[in-house]
Parts: C-alpha cells; structure tokens; sequence
C-alpha cells in the first residue's frame, strides 16, 4: 500500500525521521522501496546526473512526466514526489496548475516547487486544487544564474531572516513538507522548530524532520565533485541495495547527516 501524507505526518509527531531519496526509473524504485525508502523525489536533478547537463534547467515538463511514469511503476510504497521543472510553473497560477496536473497524472502524489514567498500564492492555488505541494528553499537550483552558482544561503542575518520568513509563508500557503537546501545547520535548526510541518534536509544538517540525498551521488556514480554533505554509502558495502539500506538506517538513527556534513 502507498504511504500517505497523513502517515508522514504521524511519523513527524512521533519524532522519527522521514527518509527521502531522489529516484529516476523503475529498477532504482523497486530497490529504494525494498530498502525501505519512505519517500521518492523524481527530482530535475535529473538534468545533470542522467542527461549530463550543468544544471537542472533544461529539463522539461515532457522528461518529468516521463521518469515520473517510470517510478510509478516500480514502487509500490514509497511516496512519489515529482519536481516542477523550471518554466513550468512560474508564469502563472494557471500554468502551475496545469503541469503538477499532467505529474499527478503521471504518477506523483505531489509536487515540489522552489521558492519562498513569491510562490505562496501558487502552493496555495495547487493545494485548494487538490495537490499536495512540498515546498524548496535555500539553495534553490532552478535560480543558479541569479544566485551566482551553487552556494550555501542564509549566512548573514538579514539573509536568514528572510529565508524563515520564507519557510512560513509556505506552510502558511498549505504546504505538506518543506525541503531545506545548503543552509547553515543552526538555521535550519530554528526554521524546523518554528514551523509545523515536516522539513526535508540536504546540507542542512541534522535538526531537520527528514533528509534527502541525490541517490547518483549517495551511490558515488555521478563523477563531478561531491558537496561537502554528501555521504559514500557504498563504501564499505556488498550492493547497492545494501548501501541504500544503510543509508535509510543512518537517518532513521539521526547518524547521517554527522556534523562533518553540515555548514
């Protein structure tokens, strides 16, 4: 049986932590869920770590569709969470609609979308629509030309402030979870104790609800170099199915991320 949100939301007022993976295709699927992966992100991360671009931009709504088809397929119990490519959803509220549409259709149970406030209305528009939306601030890749690359955000104060204020007007829009990207781990500390939802973190450190990795990356198979909160689980495995399970087996125990992998 497929995991609800309602059964995430149950394990984040118990305490125990959410284990995410990015997921691409059916054979990775069914090994993430005989692992015990909770949640599948059909990230656009796709972009670099399948079609070997230098970022997630050229990915489309069409691929998304695609590998998102394709991860139905092969997971029975993991969550299906589909990223709205760039351009498909920034436009307008209509537009957003109509292309978490098409991901519900594919297979997704909900979407993800990047930004903080300027988006609010938009997850509020999708989930008075019937779509659960997972929110993304912090590093937000789709705006790596605006930011001036891959780089941790919320290190001044001025910065931080806004990136909490961020977090809120996304929950407050109605937000099912909400992913935390390269952000100081003391702040991602205090946005997850200021909100009730669950946080996703990736390079956020330890205090998040949950934590996310890229499964290429976790893997050791995607060639360029690894961000500093990137773990090997291979290393020291038998399989890939094994380091899978060590890797949801160190979250669920609050042993990844270590300190050694938070700014």
């Amino acid at each position: 049986m497929r995991h609800t949100l309602a059964h995430f939301a149950k394990l984040y007022r118990s305490g125990e932590r959410l284990v995410m993976l990015t997921c691409y295709d059916a054979s990775f699927a069914r090994l993430c869920d005989q692992a015990g992966v909770e949640i599948l992100l059909v990230g656009d991360s796709l972009g670099m770590v399948v079609q070997g671009h230098d970022s997630t931009l050229p990915v489309s709504l069409e691929q998304m569709e695609y590998h998102v088809a394709m991860v139905a397929r092969g997971a029975e119990r993991p969550l299906i969470v589909a990223d709205l490519p760039f351009a498909s959803y920034q436009a307008s509220v209509e537009q957003a609609f109509t292309s978490a549409a098409r991901l519900m259709v594919a297979g997704a149970q909900a979407v993800k979308l990047e930004g903080g406030r300027a988006m609010a209305d938009t997850v509020r528009f999708l989930v008075e629509r019937g779509i659960p939306v997972c929110g993304h601030v912090g590093l937000v890749p789709q705006s790596v030309h605006q930011l001036g690359g891959y780089r941790v955000q919320g290190r001044t104060e001025d910065s931080a402030r806004e990136l909490l204020e961020d977090a809120r007007a996304i929950q407050q829009a109605g937000a099912a979870m909400l992913v935390l990207e390269a952000i100081p781990a003391a702040l991602a500390k205090q946005v997850t104790e200021s909100l009730a939802i669950p946080t996703i973190g990736i390079g956020a450190g330890g205090n998040c609800s949950g934590q996310v990795l890229v499964l290429y990356d976790m893997l050791d198979i995607y060639p360029d170099r690894k961000a500093r909160f990137v773990r090997n689980f291979m290393s020291g495995g038998s399989s890939i199915s094994d380091a899978i399970r060590k890797y949801v087996e160190a979250v669920k125990a609050g042993a990844f991320p270590a300190p050694e992998h938070a700014f």
